[in-house]
């Protein structure tokens, strides 16, 4: 392995399947569009969702999907977006910089933007909303929720996808799709569950994604729950340019990466990667109803 941690990893073996990256971020990774999708088609990663995270974001993976057949969009305020709106960012953490408080009416005129651009046809899913307790604390939670009810609520209405992001916060994940109706096709990104939630998520119908970080050596509950969770609700993602899978861990992640955590997880099943690709394919496309 290079000493250099900024080195982007080797072309794995090509699937012979061609499958779906489920949750990417082009606008993060190093390279044009153009270079990132022909890098993924040239290992058999022929399609890309590409996730929105707050409006900026959103309106970008709206107009790559426009542009781009191999490319469809997800757009949505994620969960530490929402409490950004609504009281501030005077860190600066994320990409916009330091902000000033909006309150709530900004909260709103924001959620307004995700509702158009959620009703365009490129547009195949809602998130990644849902709830992150790990990164907001207690005084974010309302401006999150609140936010994630709004987005299950578009979601539904557009009858588009719902990507969910959940973080340390699974209990409340459930209870307020639940209490407000999950939409007819949820996605648990980058699924940080353990085998007890995957039946719960499989009993509701909900797809649950893996992301390279089950490949890490702590991930034992991640390999469990793959190991329970039916066939025709797995989905895989890269999540990059974050969660690459070992033994690049800690490299720039990429969807050309996308074969070493499909192989990883067949291996968890004990299936053929061929058998794997073909229904994490089949499974992608249906989520997002493309």
């Amino acid at each position: 392995m290079p000493s250099d941690k900024t080195e982007a990893p080797p072309l794995p073996e090509p699937l012979r399947v061609p499958v779906a990256d489920s949750h990417t971020h082009l606008d993060m990774q190093s390279g044009t569009v153009e270079e990132g999708l022909a890098k993924a088609a040239s290992v058999g990663v022929s399609t890309v969702v590409q996730v929105g995270c707050d409006l900026n974001g959103s309106r970008w993976a709206a107009e790559t999907a426009a542009a781009y057949e191999a490319v469809h969009a997800t757009v949505a305020l994620h969960p530490n977006e929402a409490p950004r709106i609504v009281h501030g960012d005077p860190d600066g953490w994320s990409r916009q910089g330091a902000r000033r408080p909006g309150g709530e009416d900004a909260l709103d005129e924001a959620l307004a933007e995700i509702d158009l651009l959620a009703a365009l046809a490129q547009v195949k899913g809602v998130g990644e909303t849902g709830l992150d307790y790990f990164r907001t604390g207690p005084g974010g939670e309302a401006a999150q929720e609140r936010s994630f009810r709004a987005h299950i609520e578009i979601a539904k209405r557009h009858g588009k996808a719902l990507v969910i992001h959940d973080r340390d916060a699974h209990a409340d994940v459930l209870r307020i799709l639940k209490e407000e109706g999950a939409p007819e096709r949820t996605v648990f990104h980058c699924y940080s569950g353990d085998a007890d939630m995957a039946g719960i998520c499989a009993r509701a119908g909900y797809f649950m994604s893996f992301a390279g970080n089950m490949t890490f050596k702590n991930a034992q509950p991640l390999r469990d729950a793959i190991a329970v969770a039916p066939l025709e609700l797995l989905l895989v993602e890269t999540d990059a340019p974050f969660l690459t899978p070992v033994p690049y861990r800690g490299r720039p992640n990429a969807p050309y990466l996308i074969p070493v955590t499909v192989r990883a997880m067949a291996a968890v099943r004990g299936i053929g990667e061929d058998v794997l690709a073909t229904a994490l394919s089949a499974n992608t496309a249906r989520a997002f109803d493309y």
